[in-house]
């Protein structure tokens, strides 16, 4: 990103009374922060949720997995093709011809453990500590831990500010 750039982002950012529209914003900026840095592993967060997820289902067939992420089935498709190109999945038969029961390979597990260290290094600079510091840790393990409940866990903040931090990281 060229220098000023997220300086130019912040101030271009609206005041928004909408809650969803600041979530989707806010998605869209912590998204940015994880790709930035699962990208030296050669994946996004898209890749590797769905590698975490066959990692801990051992299995999943694509309705189980477009459930679990609450994804469309046309999103999943064009992930799940990349990973079976890149040979980090493997695709069997279910139990009848329509069922595609997905798994990871040996080179999956290998890229899991590659940008895991990417995701989360013992709080360096990494896309988990840096959403970490982005919030408050109470916040950010409740988000962790929300499901898509409205069990009032308090998450927004302004956009404004994780661009702020993004800067502020780059800058170390």
């Amino acid at each position: 990103m060229r220098p000023g750039a997220l300086e130019e982002q912040s101030a271009a950012l609206f005041d928004l009374p909408c809650a969803c529209q600041n979530l989707r914003r806010v998605t869209r900026v912590v998204t940015r922060i994880y790709d930035e840095e699962l990208r030296k592993a050669g994946l996004e967060i898209t890749h590797f949720g769905l590698l975490t997820a066959l990692a801990a289902t051992e299995e999943a067939n694509q309705k189980r997995l477009s459930a679990g992420f609450a994804m469309d089935s046309t999103t999943l498709t064009r992930t799940l093709r990349l990973l079976l190109k890149q040979g980090w999945v493997r695709v069997r038969r279910g139990k009848d011809r329509r069922e595609h029961l997905f798994r990871l390979t040996q080179d999956g597990k290998g890229k899991m453990a590659e940008a895991q260290r990417h995701w989360d290094r013992g709080g360096t600079a990494t896309a988990q500590s840096s959403w970490r510091r982005g919030l408050e840790k109470h916040e950010a393990d409740g988000l962790a831990n929300h499901r898509g409940r409205d069990d009032g866990v308090n998450f927004l903040r302004q956009p404004r500010e994780l661009l702020s931090q993004q800067k502020d990281r780059r800058e170390q």
